[in-house]
């Protein structure tokens, strides 16, 4: 059995979360892995592989191929597919965790299988859905809220909090929150002054035609750099 790409007493840097979009990343020319690989080098610091039309022989490989070149600093999630994180960590591969959704299989059956060491993070978009996920016993490590601004890249996405409602919601969870959807580079710096563990972006790397210079920029306005 591989390892994964943490324990349960190292939290994964979040703080410049990569969520892929294969289809944005094609329309510039690029695959997964390179967009990854420039992303990284401009300093995203958790990768996200989300495969919502691809098939799961190709969603593993993807997911081995980034495990074997990311480094070890860089956490690796598996969107939804629980079954490609176990067969990529069976394969040997350093995957970090899951990332599952409300209408995915329950935490609980999920801690089941992917056991006491994976991350697992889940989506919460209303006060009710956070609060749950902060009481579940079989441990949710943290939280993605969204959507921050109106997204086109999750056809299901929750209408947009803005960062003020995204601080509203994420202030009382003591469960380290990530915001996701739309999340620009001025966001950046607005959402740690909010208590964000991070901002989750797509399109801003995907779809950008140099990303690794818009990692960096993410990267910096979180640092305060910008």
């Amino acid at each position: 059995m591989g390892v994964t790409g943490t324990t349960v007493n190292e939290r994964p840097d979040l703080s410049v979360y990569l969520v892929t979009d294969a289809a944005q990343a094609a329309a510039c020319g690029r695959d997964v892995p390179d967009t990854v690989a420039a992303a990284v080098a401009g300093g995203v610091t958790a990768v996200q592989v989300r495969e919502k039309d691809g098939d799961a022989r190709d969603f593993l490989a993807t997911v081995v191929r980034l495990a074997a070149v990311l480094p070890e600093r860089v956490a690796l999630f598996v969107n939804d597919r629980v079954d490609v994180f176990l067969a990529a960590r069976a394969a040997g591969a350093r995957v970090t965790g899951v990332h599952v959704g409300q209408s995915d299989l329950p935490v609980a059956a999920v801690r089941g299988l992917v056991g006491p060491d994976a991350v697992i993070g889940l989506s919460a978009a209303t006060e009710e859905e956070l609060r749950a996920a902060a009481k579940e016993q079989a441990r949710v490590d943290y939280v993605g809220i969204g959507a921050l601004h109106a997204t086109r890249t999750k056809a299901d996405a929750p209408p947009e909090l803005g960062v003020e409602g995204f601080g509203r919601l994420a202030l009382p969870t003591p469960l380290p929150a990530v915001a996701i959807g739309g999340v620009t580079v001025p966001d950046m710096p607005l959402l740690r002054a909010a208590g964000a563990a991070g901002g989750a972006i797509v399109s801003g790397i995907c779809a950008a035609s140099d990303p690794r210079a818009a990692a960096r920029a993410y990267a910096e306005a979180w640092a305060g750099k910008a």
